[in-house]
């Protein structure tokens, strides 16, 4: 599926033969698996810590579970938003800082459709998967009629373009000129927003569907047995839904990264006038990329409405498109992969990591801790340390969230600029040429099918 390292080293690797000569006759491994190991083990070594670090410090299984739900979670939406914004900046250099307001397009979309008669405001009581459609082609054609108009602004002059589009968006649907719409019962709701399809909505639905239905059951039931609250499992399963997505939009742009037009996505990237020295028509490539991306992102947008209460103004603040960008960056633009370790890096360990600290510090200070730093350092004086690490930890928690993505912006500029995994290279053809042919008597690969010399690299160059 990707054409990524895991470590920077050899693409392929040979696994020895029962005599021990690996060279020449060994079989090759597929590159995807070596991503979906280095993937599993990330998750899974999370996945540990949190678990021995919540029940060692007597946080309890719910609360431990709960965690490792929300960082799924978060870790999926994250995910999905870069790697659909992956598309715009990591493949085509596309500076796109407006992906909030793509998400809120979908996601008022969505809600305006699928919204009951009676509610207030009304919406138009329509079946939870066509809302979803619905809110993907609303944000496809958004971006379509913004990008044509701005194709000749480069760089920073685009992001302040996106941003502003953003803006607009946020501020129209918090307009009262919208929250009735022609005078009728129908709007984005103004300030108050507008009642979105729940998760407990959403998995009644799922439930009614062959297969899962019978899968949620079972989850339930063991769910029960170990003594985690139903709640915690219904909002797993709509995380597994999540999952599900993060896999298709993963085997989607990889297989646009491989083809044609994602070659000629990453020229732009490079070098858009030599591009179109080439006969190229890049004007076209960068309405199909940029329109392609913003459905993405409006799809992630009616995905992550889907689990919550109602949809309002305040849900896509510029702040959300930050995290986006973070969570990129700290898996390494341009790599697919990247987007998904990065996503996850950056829900488990600095979005919801203060969170857990202060579900640790609640079970074992209590709750009853100064609300100042000046309360915090007095009690410290009088021998009290508990109080000054209840303030950091309790009550400043989600101001905490912020130091540690500082520090970790910090230390990644410093220690790896690209990114966990924006070192690894792209192989220059549209094939793997690494692969071997048959091993001739002399120690050559002889000529034949998937008989190549390696492929030369681009210095610098990210991978897919």
């Amino acid at each position: 599926m990707s054409g990524e390292e895991p470590s920077g080293g050899p693409e392929t690797d040979a696994a020895e033969t029962p005599s021990g000569d690996s060279e020449e006759s060994a079989m090759i491994r597929p590159k995807w698996r070596d991503d979906i190991l280095y993937i599993g083990k990330i998750v899974v070594a999370t996945y540990v810590l949190f678990f021995v670090v919540g029940v060692l410090s007597g946080a309890g299984i719910n609360a431990t579970v709960g965690t490792l739900q929300a960082i799924t979670f978060w870790a999926a939406l994250f995910a999905l938003s870069a790697l659909a914004l992956n598309l715009h900046w990591g493949y085509t250099g596309m500076f796109n800082i407006g992906v909030a307001g793509f998400m809120a397009i979908g996601a008022y979309t969505m809600s305006m459709a699928v919204a009951s008669p009676d509610g207030s405001p009304a919406g138009l009581g329509l079946p939870i998967p066509i809302g979803i459609l619905l809110g993907v082609i609303a944000a496809g054609i958004a971006g379509l009629v913004l990008v044509i108009p701005t194709l000749r602004v480069r760089a920073d002059y685009f992001a302040i373009v996106t941003l502003g589009f953003s803006e607009i968006v946020r501020l129209s649907v918090q307009s009262n000129a919208l929250r009735r719409i022609g005078g009728t019962d129908y709007g984005t709701g103004g300030g108050q927003g507008i009642r979105a399809p729940r998760s407990r909505d959403v998995i009644p639905w799922l439930f009614d569907q062959p297969i899962v239905g019978d899968v949620g059951d079972v989850f339930l039931a063991i769910g029960e047995a170990v003594g985690v609250a139903s709640s915690v499992v219904i909002r797993g399963m709509y995380t597994g839904v999540l999952i599900l997505f993060v896999i298709a939009f993963y085997v989607l742009l990889t297989r646009i990264a491989y083809s044609p037009f994602g070659r000629l996505l990453k020229a732009i990237r490079e070098d858009e006038l030599a591009a179109r020295a080439l006969g190229k028509r890049t004007d076209r490539a960068k309405i199909a990329a940029f329109a392609l991306g913003c459905a993405l992102m409006g799809l992630v947008g009616t995905l992550w409405m889907g689990s919550r209460t109602h949809i309002s103004p305040d849900n896509f603040m510029p702040l959300i498109t930050f995290y986006v960008f973070v969570a990129l960056i700290v898996g390494g633009s341009g790599s697919n992969t990247g987007s998904v370790v990065g996503g996850f890096v950056f829900a488990a360990f600095i979005f919801e990591g203060p969170r857990f600290l202060r579900t640790m510090v609640r079970t074992n200070l209590g709750t009853d801790f100064p609300r100042t730093a000046y309360g915090a350092f007095a009690e410290l004086g009088a021998g009290d340390p508990t109080a000054l690490i209840g303030f950091v930890l309790f009550q400043q928690a989600d101001e905490l969230r912020y130091i540690i993505l500082g520090v970790v912006l910090v230390v990644l500029m410093i220690k790896r600029p690209d990114g966990l995994l924006g070192h690894r290279k792209e192989i220059s053809a549209a094939v793997d040429l690494t692969r071997r042919g048959p091993v001739a008597d002399g120690g050559r690969p002889t000529a034949g099918a998937g008989d190549h010399e390696p492929a030369a690299e681009h210095g610098g160059d990210r991978d897919e």
